[in-house]
């Protein structure tokens, strides 16, 4: 699978600019980026502008492909975003939501209807919520949500997939095991994730590509040891920090005051 990356992205709200004639990436595949900044920064905004999603102008190009060029159907089984706050839930069974979106894309039409349920289930084995296979989507919590989500996601196969804080509604454990399963995952399919994070620490020991933004400007790009240094954390969020390692060699992000 070849690298993502845009050119020329602008997104006005009225008169406001949010996002200038910004080139961004490559994005390799096989590897999760992030996209780290302040709120407000235009993380969500550049990550749905690549979605193909709201009033953005520019390129998206997926290799020699360009994905902005594409009828809205086409680019939906290519390219898979998930929002932070999910769609209100309908009264519908985890299992049925993830055939729905299975045969909403056509993304395995060459299956069996069992083998089709197989691989559902399998997808929610891989998130560790194979128990709610028969709940309701209305009746999770918004931790369940989101691993459903991410497992609905995955399971229609894309060669992009952009995700908008996966991890806000998580507890420490399932953060780090949703870590796991994208790394694996995205280097098993060879496919591009583009993440919006907050965790600095997540992203410097679990990303291998990051872009920092504020003010809708990129300030790095990089490696995650390259771009989260004390420098670009001053110039990005105001803040005295440094990162360390720590006892096993690991980086760490400390922060010690305001800037």
């Amino acid at each position: 699978m070849p690298n993502m990356h845009a050119e020329h992205v602008s997104v006005r709200y009225g008169r406001r600019t949010v996002l200038d004639n910004l080139d961004v990436g490559p994005f390799p595949a096989g590897r999760v980026s992030a996209l780290l900044g302040p709120n407000g920064s235009g993380k969500s905004t550049l990550l749905r502008a690549m979605a193909g999603l709201g009033a953005a102008t520019g390129r998206v190009m997926l290799g020699s492909d360009e994905l902005s060029r594409l009828p809205h159907a086409q680019r939906t089984q290519r390219c898979i975003y998930l929002p932070q706050a999910l769609p209100a839930m309908v009264h519908l069974q985890v299992l049925e939501s993830l055939l729905a979106a299975q045969h909403a894309t056509g993304t395995m039409p060459e299956i069996t209807a069992g083998d089709e349920i197989d691989a559902a289930l399998h997808m929610l084995d891989i998130f560790g919520i194979a128990d709610l296979a028969m709940r309701y989507m209305d009746e999770l919590s918004g931790g369940q949500r989101q691993l459903m989500g991410l497992a609905q996601a995955l399971g229609r196969h894309p060669d992009v997939l952009l995700l908008d804080e996966p991890l806000s509604a998580l507890d420490l454990h399932h953060q780090f095991a949703v870590m796991d399963i994208l790394r694996h995952e995205t280097a098993r399919r060879n496919i591009v994730t583009v993440m919006v994070l907050h965790d600095l620490n997540i992203a410097v020991r679990l990303t291998d590509y990051d872009v920092i933004l504020r003010d809708g400007r990129i300030i790095a790009a990089g490696a995650p040891r390259d771009v989260i240094t004390p420098d670009t954390l001053r110039q990005t969020y105001d803040i005295s920090a440094r990162v360390e390692a720590c006892s096993h060699g690991l980086p760490y992000v400390m922060v010690d005051g305001l800037n």
